[in-house]
């Protein structure tokens, strides 16, 4: 079992920056690949990035270039460092695990889930 939790959404303006935490516990994270995914009202989750235990990375293609996954494995902890943030960017963002040791950007394909953070950008 992996217990997730998120912090540091909030409002930001348009061009600004926020980022993201997920602290894990539970079970060996460095084994674990963590995902972002957000959902936005009246919307399907959506996948955002995910990292791998040897840091490999991958990313929606609409963030790519403005967002930045990474991994503190001492810390069991993985953020996401969201920079010129877009009125479209507005969801609750999810951190999520899975325990297969492949990056998936299919949200069934993870095991775990954090309760989400709300990130909303003003234009």
């Amino acid at each position: 079992q992996v217990h997730l939790v998120e912090s540091g959404g909030g409002l930001v303006q348009a061009g600004g920056s926020l980022r993201l935490s997920c602290a894990a516990s539970g079970r060996t994270f460095s084994r674990l690949v963590m995902g972002w995914f957000r959902q936005a009202p009246g919307k399907e989750r959506d996948f955002v990035a995910a990292i791998s235990w040897t840091e490999n990375k991958d990313y929606q293609d609409s963030v790519k270039g403005r967002f930045t996954i990474s991994r503190a494995n001492a810390e069991n902890t993985v953020y996401l460092q969201m920079d010129s943030l877009k009125p479209e960017d507005t969801a609750v963002y999810y951190c999520a695990a899975t325990g297969t040791g492949v990056i998936w950007r299919v949200k069934d394909r993870y095991n775990y889930w954090g309760q989400g953070t709300q990130v909303t950008v003003s234009s």
